[in-house]
């Protein structure tokens, strides 16, 4: 059986990963993969968790935070649609259209 801290590094490394990708990428695309990477590491650990305390709520929490990503991923690439439509550009500085 693999024990749980390999999980836990596993996730870390993960999570570090995205979080590397968010802060320092300037592409759209790159960050919402970047973010995706995160939630994944995320729930790596509940379901980690989960298998180790015997408990079923750190797995149903994870499918509710993968039901809620598809929608995120849905609604984010439709913004970035409009926006290339609207600016060929997915560098996130030179996108300026929703600022108020």
């Amino acid at each position: 059986m693999i024990p749980l801290s390999w999980y836990i590094t596993l996730s870390a490394t993960l999570f570090s990963i995205g979080l590397y990708g968010v802060l320092r990428r300037r592409n759209v695309l790159i960050v919402l993969m970047c973010l995706e990477l995160m939630l994944s590491a995320v729930n790596i650990n509940l379901v980690a968790f989960s298998y180790f305390l015997a408990d079923l709520g750190g797995q149903i929490f994870a499918i509710f935070v993968i039901t809620i990503t598809a929608a995120e991923v849905a609604v984010a690439l439709a913004i970035v649609i409009a926006l290339v439509r609207h600016k060929p550009t997915l560098k996130i500085d030179e996108i300026r259209i929703m600022k108020g």
